[in-house]
């Protein structure tokens, strides 16, 4: 059967076998549990996790091949609970008529909600259908868990340089279903090229090839035309989805790891993602608080700085002020006693609930709060040797002993450690 050339390079090139599938050694490789089932044709239903172009689609209409079932194909970005009743109607038929199981396929299933996903769950019960779900997003977050626990998750990854230049180099060759016909000629450095701005995804890569051929002249694909082709695309970046998430803690934790360069990388892959600086700008002041605290307040003071720097400036200009503060932080002596601290006063506040105020630290603004002895016996500490009333106490009395601030030894903590230490070894306090 003759293939329609008019359709996109991307769908003609759609693998028909497992051999021609690239990448995803780690869950279709020989041994693997899915590839087993899938040669076998004893399929189940499982759920396909990875970015957009590493070939769930494909890999659900390969196993629904190999197992011999009907296909269905439904979008959660189109398709609603009428669309999953209907395709059960066929399912049934389908099996009634042929004795034929049904393989329905839902891509993007994160996209459906909670109740919608739940319809699916007595038609695989009953084995009317084997269901594969395809989504970019954490199902542990995005689908329901009676759904989980009857499919199996597989997690695909974005391909590799050396399997997009596979992929590449055969659709140049394949004279049916790529661009063989055309003989066209290629520069090794702009094959490469393409390869690395598709970002680990085979559609994406495949498109910009079509592209690419489509302005050759004289039949050969040069760096220029393939930069051209290229110019423009971003890095994988989900906003509010779970790759901006985790693109967000690898910033944080390299700050707070002390490593400037990791530190700067993720703040530019983040930029290049297409991430609002004004957000990661709140992002980076709450590292000032959290990781940097009293350790260096400078770290605060800069952070904010940038903030509004990058609010007078704007992209790009304003984005290296937030660079200098993510450099900055990274740099700087690390603590999180305050941050701990104050979660630990926080919880011994829920726990004790309304602890009265001792009388010493009371206001006495009447005659009367004064004759019940509000502020009876407080000491001034200005009034004290070196501001400093030793042995008095400003907890309430059953929270006497508490410990909250525990300064590091590292930074201007160090010195405020010490400090302390001096002031209450004269009362007596540890």
């Amino acid at each position: 059967m003759a293939v329609d050339l008019t359709r996109p390079l991307a769908d003609r090139m759609r693998p028909r076998s497992l051999e021609e599938f690239v990448g995803q050694v780690q869950a279709i490789g020989p041994g693997k549990p899915l590839r087993a089932a899938i040669e076998s044709g004893q399929t189940h239903s499982l759920i396909l996790w990875g970015p957009p172009g590493t070939g769930k689609t494909t890999l659900a209409r390969l196993i629904a091949q190999a197992s011999g079932a009907h296909f269905i194909g439904l979008s959660a970005v189109m398709a609603g609970v009428k669309d999953v009743r209907a395709a059960v109607e066929r399912a049934q038929a389908e099996r009634a008529s042929s004795g034929r199981r049904t393989v329905l396929f839902l891509d993007e299933v994160h996209r459906f909600s909670k109740s919608q996903q739940d319809t699916f769950l007595p038609y695989l019960e009953d084995g009317t259908l084997i269901f594969i779900g395809a989504t970019t997003e954490n199902p542990s977050f995005e689908v329901v868990s009676a759904l989980l626990s009857r499919a199996r998750v597989y997690v695909l990854k974005p391909l590799e340089i050396k399997s997009l230049d596979s992929l590449l180099r055969r659709t140049l060759a394949d004279v049916e279903r790529g661009l063989g016909s055309m003989q066209l000629q290629i520069e090794d450095d702009a094959l490469a090229l393409l390869a690395a701005a598709a970002d680990g995804d085979a559609r994406r890569a495949l498109n910009m090839l079509e592209i690419a051929a489509d302005l050759a002249e004289g039949g050969r694909i040069d760096v220029a035309h393939c930069a051209e082709v290229a110019g423009g695309t971003r890095r994988r970046f989900d906003k509010g989805g779970e790759q901006f998430y985790d693109q967000i803690s690898a910033l944080h934790k390299s700050v707070r790891g002390t490593d400037p360069d990791a530190a700067l990388y993720w703040f530019a892959r983040i930029v290049d993602g297409g991430c609002d600086p004004s957000y990661l700008a709140r992002r980076i002041t709450r590292m000032a608080v959290e990781d940097i605290g009293l350790a260096d307040p400078r770290a605060l003071q800069l952070a904010i700085d940038a903030w509004q720097a990058y609010n007078r400036l704007g992209t790009p200009e304003g984005e290296l002020a937030l660079a200098n503060a993510v450099v900055y932080l990274a740099c700087a002596p690390k603590s999180n006693a305050a941050y701990v601290g104050y979660g630990e006063a926080r919880a011994d506040v829920e726990k004790h609930g309304t602890l009265e105020v001792p009388m010493h630290l009371r206001n006495a603004p009447t005659r009367l709060m004064k004759d019940l002895g509000y502020g009876a016996g407080y000491r001034y500490a200005h009034d004290e040797p070196e501001g400093y009333a030793a042995g008095e106490r400003y907890l309430p009395d059953e929270l006497a002993e508490r410990r909250y601030y525990r300064p590091v030894d590292r930074g201007l903590e160090l010195r405020i450690r010490e400090a302390l230490e001096r002031l209450r070894g004269k009362s007596g306090a540890k």
